[in-house]
């Protein structure tokens, strides 16, 4: 590939790229929607990596590839990077014959990366377009997350050096820096020492190099006369096991630094030779650009993989966390049902006031037998008697609420204590969340106020030309609603089997004389069924409300439906159109 001639603040003018590298940029870009999409909030053994390589990832696309598919004709990017006083910086200085970097013995030593390039270059890399997220600066700079950029003539046009923060600084912003920088990287120059060149910790970046298929270059640095051919054969093999045989590998003697703290020129010149070759080879720093631009692009397939199985990890623990709510509050509506059918709620103060409202106990045990003849006692019970209705009401109102604050107590408890055998559901858990809301008790009072306020309407349409509803007005509807309310609480519907015994029973079946005394049989069976069932839903809703406050907690992973196949469709796209590219002239 030949460079324009035409410049413009030292950027060389771009060649358009064919049709095929924007297709790959496109699917690229939907590829970085779909990660910044997924997230892995839960707690689970694979979540904290899928985080980090998510992050790494992300980073990777704007740092270098999407930079990098945009400009293939962009310099080459050599970022020098290895292991806690292996002697990068000192390197970097002997090779453009200048000191641009600092080297010393206080650790760590390079706090801000430290970019040369030749002042053709210099307008490229000043651009935010290779590491946008670094600030641009021509001074030293203690600030980790700045970038110094610097002219050198003593580096050839078309290839910049990075002198990076150590792999295995003590500074974990250092090492995170550096791995952002080595994925940025179309060429890495590892270097390591005679002591240090079997850490483990490069190794592995070595290997992480490697499988993202980006070109590698070694020097092993400090090396002892005597051992020279001991060590080189030994690091050799290391390499050959790790797949990196053919690897460049510089060896460079234990020597003095001369005056200005760089290495003799003997011992630097054969790297000098090589950087100068590739400088002066476009062809050779093309090639070396689309390997690692294809090999990263490549790499994204199984890392994607990986990530899109946390993710489906994360939506595997979700519905488990949620189906345990689920249940949770299941069992809640269902005992409220329960006690809207069993004749529960017509004990005690109901009951009493029930009794108070439509005359006496006496009453209570007659009206079955006894309803022709006291059809105007009980229309006058219904219609003219507020105080005993009004005692009645909130005695309804009371039992409903008491039981509304109880299941939503159990269900909150069953659901903590549910959560709280899995480390996915514990780490969300909060401490209101073992007890019914505060609002709870305020929102059953106006939910119970409201279901009566509707009760009272369906009497009041219903009524239509019932005379002696209207005789009463307000108080006949007002006194009916109130009988519709306690006829709600009763599984017979209506049907008592034989004589009732049962003191819940017998006042539903005083509920039907009344209410039968003012609507018939066939109406008041259709009222009560109207009425329990809207006040179910209404318990519902309040119920379901509670539980969203633990199913919140689990909405971060359903942001997104099936995120794991979001991940490996996109995946599959930036794959296709890589292929389609071949930027190796294999396409594969």
């Amino acid at each position: 590939m030949t460079r324009p001639a035409n410049k413009e603040n030292g950027i060389t003018a771009p060649v358009a790229p064919p049709p095929a590298v924007g297709r790959l940029a496109a699917a690229l870009s939907r590829l970085r929607a779909a990660l910044g999409t997924v997230s892995y909030p839960l707690l689970l053994p694979s979540a904290e990596e899928a985080q980090r390589v998510g992050s790494a990832l992300l980073a990777q696309i704007d740092d270098y590839l999407l930079p990098r598919l945009a400009r293939l004709d962009a310099p080459l990017l050599v970022v020098v990077g290895g292991s806690t006083g292996a002697g990068k910086s000192t390197l970097v200085n002997s090779l453009i014959q200048e000191t641009v970097t600092t080297a010393g013995v206080l650790r760590p030593t390079t706090r801000s990366p430290v970019l040369v390039a030749h002042p053709e270059n210099l307008g490229w890399f000043e651009q935010p377009h290779l590491l946008p997220g670094l600030i641009r600066t021509v001074k030293t700079s203690d600030d980790p997350n700045s970038l110094q950029v610097i002219g050198a003539r003593g580096i050839g046009p078309g290839v910049a050096l990075l002198d990076a923060p150590d792999v295995d600084s003590v500074v974990d912003h250092n090492r995170k820096l550096a791995a952002q920088l080595l994925a940025a990287a179309d060429l890495w120059l590892f270097v390591t020492t005679a002591a240090r060149y079997a850490d483990a910790v490069p190794w592995e970046l070595l290997k992480t190099a490697r499988l993202r298929g980006t070109v590698i270059a070694l020097v092993l640095d400090r090396v002892p006369l005597d051992a020279a051919a001991e060590i080189s054969a030994h690091l050799g093999e290391m390499l050959t096991q790790h797949d990196l045989g053919s690897a460049p590998l510089f060896v460079l003697p234990e020597t003095e630094l001369d005056a200005r703290g760089l290495l003799p020129a003997p011992v630097i010149q054969p790297m000098q030779q090589w950087f100068a070759q590739l400088s002066a080879d476009p062809q050779a720093r093309d090639a070396v650009a689309r390997q690692t631009l294809d090999g990263a692009l490549a790499a994204l397939v199984p890392a994607v993989e990986g990530l899109a199985e946390a993710a489906d990890d994360q939506e595997r623990a979700a519905q488990a966390l949620d189906e345990r709510v689920d249940g949770a509050y299941r069992t809640a509506k269902r005992t409220v049902r329960d006690g809207l059918e069993d004749g529960r709620l017509l004990r005690g103060e109901v009951l009493a006031r029930w009794q108070e409202f439509v005359g006496t106990g006496e009453l209570v045990r007659t009206l079955e037998s006894r309803v022709g003849a006291l059809r105007d006692k009980l229309v006058a019970a219904v219609t003219g008697r507020p105080e005993p209705s009004r005692n009645l009401r909130i005695a309804l109102e009371s039992q409903l609420v008491t039981l509304l604050r109880g299941v939503a107590a159990d269900a909150a408890e069953q659901a903590y204590a549910a959560w709280q055998a899995f480390p996915a559901g514990e780490a969300l858990l909060l401490p209101e969340l073992k007890r019914a809301s505060e609002s709870l008790p305020s929102r059953a009072d106006r939910m119970v106020r409201d279901w009566q306020k509707w009760v009272l309407d369906l009497v009041r349409r219903e009524s239509g030309d019932k005379r002696s509803v209207a005789r009463g007005a307000a108080y006949a509807v007002n006194g009916a609603g109130l009988a519709v309310m306690v006829a709600v609480f009763t599984s017979t519907a209506f049907i008592p089997t034989g004589l009732e015994v049962a003191v819940g029973a017998g006042t539903t079946v005083a509920a039907q004389k009344v209410l039968e005394a003012v609507f018939g049989d066939q109406a008041i069976r259709t009222l009560a069924a109207r009425a329990r069932t809207e006040l179910v839903a209404r318990f519902d809703e309040l119920l379901d409300a509670e539980a969203e406050r633990y199913t919140r907690q689990t909405a971060a992973v359903r942001r997104e439906a099936e995120p794991g196949t979001l991940l490996r469709r996109a995946a599959a796209e930036v794959e296709s159109a890589r292929k389609d590219i071949a930027l190796t002239g294999s396409g594969s």
